[in-house]
């Protein structure tokens, strides 16, 4: 026989808001009768009332993991005890989650996920995330005689764990060229070079801190790289955009001149667009700063330019030891054509990883760590060039030219006598 539920009044109340809750799928998987989960949803359900209650949390680590892998999976067990320092909720008392990672872009077919479905159905709480933040599928709820059945399940159907820990971590590629018009490179080749290049650094953890690589296909960055990878690389070009001037004069009839000129030309961040009177569109290409806008709000009649790449930032992050981050430009622009590209790609991946574990601090990522010793000494520790791409505000960064400065003098001087 089933559990009873236990009383929930707290955590009832997040299904009274207009979305949906996350709380509804926990109710459905604790009310499939007969599956092996039922009760350890249940108690986890009774667990979480409790935490809503004393406004505590009650996992604690631990070690758990699979044969040959040294990360992976993620302990959690109860810290609820009853008098008798016992569970409180003891079918939920371990709560494990194992990290696996997905296919680049996410790309899975129905079966997969079905197989995927019952692996857990049978080993696990039922519970699954697609995706956590870390880009894994986040199988969560195993008690620890079941992860590896669990995972040697996964490791036939081709799957392997991801990163935890002070290790590499899963790598993230939006789903780019397979169904994006605006793609400027081959995300899924460029993240399965970096994964299966640094797979040790992923299941064996012994760097200062959690790194992370992330692959966009253009600026839009889907995968919001830029802001949480140690490592962003996005497909971006460096030629003038392409307008469609006939599909331009099509969006204006459509929308209006007001409403092109309010809601396009008008957002762009360095004025780079103007409207003529004949409604064609004039681009200054030299000044467009890739932010995507206009080329989102009118996609038929701009696109991406055809000299196409990507740009690298290092030391993005969430906030930690000195707040949120950006990445910071390392190599400004670098086409992916030959195998060779591809390959000095993974070799500045490399330095960087290898330059991290040899500098930084434990508990530091790569951002904090730039931001300590100074991006010049990163830069030269990587093996890469200084450029002035990498000055994150350059219209601001004033700069004195040196090298005409007699010249000018002269000239100055020639005025003064003549006054």
């Amino acid at each position: 026989m089933a559990k009873p539920m236990h009383p929930t009044p707290r955590i009832d109340q997040l299904e009274s808001g207009p979305w949906p809750s996350f709380i509804t799928g926990l109710k459905r998987l604790a009310n499939d009768d007969g599956k092996p989960y039922q009760d350890m949803v249940v108690d986890l359900l009774g667990q979480l009332e409790t935490s809503y209650e004393t406004r505590k949390g009650y996992w604690k680590g631990g070690t758990v993991g699979v044969i040959g892998y040294g990360g992976g999976v993620i302990p959690r067990f109860t810290e609820l005890l009853d008098e008798d320092k016992k569970p409180k909720f003891p079918a939920a008392a371990e709560f494990h989650t194992l990290r696996i990672m997905p296919p680049a872009g996410m790309h899975y077919t129905t079966d997969i996920l079905r197989k995927m479905c019952d692996v857990w159905e049978r080993h696990g709480s039922g519970l699954i995330a697609f995706h956590g933040q870390s880009g894994d599928i986040m199988f969560q709820g195993a008690k620890t005689e079941n992860v590896q059945p669990a995972f040697d399940e996964f490791n036939e159907m081709g799957f392997d764990l991801g990163g935890a820990g002070p290790a590499v971590r899963t790598g993230m590629s939006c789903v780019g060229a397979a169904r994006c018009e605006q793609s400027c490179a081959n995300e899924q080749k460029i993240h399965r070079m970096l994964v299966n290049n640094f797979l040790d650094d992923m299941h064996r953890p012994a760097l200062p801190y959690k790194f992370k690589f992330k692959v966009s296909g253009c600026p839009n960055d889907c995968m919001n790289a830029i802001e949480r990878a140690d490592m962003a690389v996005i497909g971006t070009w460096r030629d003038d955009m392409k307008v469609d001037q006939a599909e331009v004069k099509n969006y204006v009839a459509s929308m209006g001149r007001k409403k092109i000129i309010d809601n396009v030309i008008t957002r762009c961040p360095t004025n780079a667009l103007s409207l003529n009177d004949d409604d064609t569109l004039t681009v200054d290409n030299r000044n467009c700063v890739r932010c995507m806008h206009c080329i989102n709000a009118m996609t038929k009649a701009l696109s991406p330019g055809d000299d196409k790449g990507v740009t690298v930032l290092m030391g993005g992050k969430r906030t930690l030891k000195i707040g949120d981050l950006m990445g910071t430009v390392v190599i400004p622009f670098k086409k992916l054509e030959t195998e060779e590209d591809y390959e000095s790609l993974v070799e500045v991946a490399q330095n960087a990883i290898d330059f991290f574990a040899e500098n930084a601090l434990e508990h530091e990522r790569t951002g904090e760590m730039i931001e300590r010793i100074g991006l010049v000494n990163f830069l030269e520790g990587i093996g890469l060039e200084v450029d002035p791409n990498m000055i994150s505000e350059p219209r601001q960064s004033s700069y004195i030219r040196m090298d005409d400065w007699d010249e000018e003098a002269a000239k100055w001087f020639e005025r003064k006598a003549a006054a």
